[in-house]
């Protein structure tokens, strides 16, 4: 076949299953994380207040790995192919921190453990965002993200209901104190098995195509760079400190809570990336990766707005609904308990019924997006997601709490899948991997901000009732469905949403 004279041609149903099979390992260990790290770390002695400073492993892997997995990715051609070599090793690391994780002797090893998790996921999650791009047709490429949010939601299913299984057929759902119970060791080993053989099947059951195929059928138009003034970066690098600078000093003068470091330093690290790009002696990755987040497509601009709201409301949710939930709705905070862990096995069913959901709503979502178009579908996904989060404030029976996950679950499907939809058709091929690694920034950048905030609120204004994180989250997705209906919608949405 000659690329200069066919289009990219269309895949079968079948093997865009098989190109998105590893994400179901991906989400299977991601699913654990999200529902029990919190879990593990009050189990090993942390206090709900600390709970978003020890989280931050997550966004701050994302933020550092993600475009230079990218960057290098793109860059790449082996016997293994262009993404599948960064499947493979994020695989192998993430196993071993899953084994490792439930065993931890101390809080500060299990936090370690979980910067190196999230690492090695985002190692093979961010190339698998791209091989999509890669491999399909601008027509199909709804489909393929679609396809990975329903694996994404059988995985977390399977993965966030496991310890609620496995302590109805008889394993301990308790331990001593500082030990985690073994309903969490067994689920954290299985998950590490299906992680590997997941993302294994993906490796040998998909061909790559080369980086120069791939060029030939580039449907995307091509970034012209801007000239870098270097004046102009200058003053916005001194902004940024100036800014970051005066918001450390006030939290440290005036004694505000220690996790509003994290924003503060957030602001100025990037003034100093700025600064370094300003002075960069080669062309190497971090400028490269720099010029790239300078250039980015107007589209990725817009729903870098709608992406901040999202994850935001997304990160207070992860990290709150067990303590929530355990609180509120089974009345304790002590860790030892059989309330609380009745309380955090719930959460976990929580979690793999709006995962369930999710994987319904990637059935669903091609079919709203040919009716409505991208960015209407988003909007109401996003609505449902936010009332859904709202709701668990004043729903007294845990069970009817399902009904609050139905809308989270649409919103979850939504987010992993129309976006890149909305950004992909802007994208060029031989850029396309640290496209959507610099996409991932506005993933964590909104984490970070989480964490930097959602402690003081909640103890300066909510008294301390973690609740209240899921209400601002609530009311964060809606603001973010709000947004979408600034993005450009592709000519011809309805060919995004065609079946393959």
């Amino acid at each position: 076949m000659n690329p200069n004279t066919q289009s990219k041609p269309r895949l079968s149903f079948w093997q865009i299953w098989n190109m998105c099979f590893g994400f179901l390992g991906i989400q299977f260990g991601f699913a654990l994380q999200n529902a029990n790290v919190s879990r593990i770390f009050q189990t090993l002695g942390a206090n709900m207040d600390d709970l978003p400073v020890l989280w931050i492993a997550a966004p701050l892997t994302g933020l550092v790995v993600q475009p230079i997995v990218g960057h290098f990715s793109d860059r790449t051609w082996t016997k293994l192919g262009r993404r599948r070599p960064y499947f493979l090793v994020g695989a192998l690391l993430a196993t071993v921190a899953l084994l490792a994780m439930p065993n931890s002797p101390s809080l500060w090893i299990a936090a370690g453990l979980l910067w190196m998790l999230d690492a090695s996921i985002n190692i093979s999650m961010e190339p698998f965002r791209a091989f999509v791009g890669d491999q399909l047709p601008v027509e199909q490429r709804a489909t393929g993200y679609s396809m990975q949010s329903f694996f994404i939601g059988v995985g977390s299913v399977v993965a966030s209901v496991l310890p609620y299984v496995l302590a109805h057929f008889g394993v301990a759902n308790t331990a001593e104190a500082g030990l985690v119970p073994d309903t969490v060791r067994w689920s954290f080993y299985a998950g590490g098995v299906v992680l590997v053989a997941a993302i294994a099947w993906t490796i040998v059951s998909t061909k790559e195509y080369p980086p120069e195929t791939l060029q030939a059928w580039d449907e995307a138009p091509s970034i012209p760079p801007r000239p870098r003034d270097a004046k102009r970066m200058g003053t916005a690098a001194f902004i940024w400190l100036a800014v970051g600078a005066a918001l450390l000093a006030i939290v440290y003068l005036k004694g505000l809570d220690k996790q509003l470091y994290i924003l503060g330093g957030l602001v100025v690290a990037y003034g100093v990336a700025l600064l370094l790009r300003i002075f960069a002696p080669t062309r190497g990755a971090f400028d490269e990766i720099m010029d790239d987040l300078y250039d980015m497509p107007s589209t990725m601009r817009q729903l870098a707005v709608v992406q901040f709201f999202s994850w935001f409301a997304l990160f207070a949710m992860w990290i709150y609904t067990t303590p929530a939930v355990a609180d509120l709705h089974f009345h304790s905070t002590d860790t030892t308990s059989a309330a609380y862990n009745e309380g955090a096995n719930w959460v976990g069913v929580l979690f793999a019924a709006y995962n369930g959901f999710a994987a319904i709503a990637a059935v669903v979502i091609p079919k709203m997006v040919a009716r409505w178009g991208l960015r209407t579908s988003h909007l109401i996904n996003a609505v449902l997601g936010g009332l859904g989060l709202v709701s668990i404030m004043f729903i007294r029976d845990p069970h009817w709490l399902l009904l609050s996950m139905v809308g989270v679950g649409f919103a979850w499907a939504s987010i992993l899948s129309l976006p890149y939809a909305l950004l992909s058709d802007s994208v060029p091929a031989k850029k396309m991997g640290v496209y959507m690694g610099i996409f991932n920034f506005f993933i964590v950048i909104p984490q970070l901000v989480a964490a930097s905030l959602l402690g003081f609120l909640l103890k300066t204004i909510f008294g301390g009732h973690p609740i209240y994180a899921l209400v601002i989250g609530g009311i964060s997705m809606v603001v973010a469905g709000l947004c979408v209906l600034r993005v450009r919608e592709p000519q011809g949405h309805a060919r995004l949403a065609a079946a393959p």
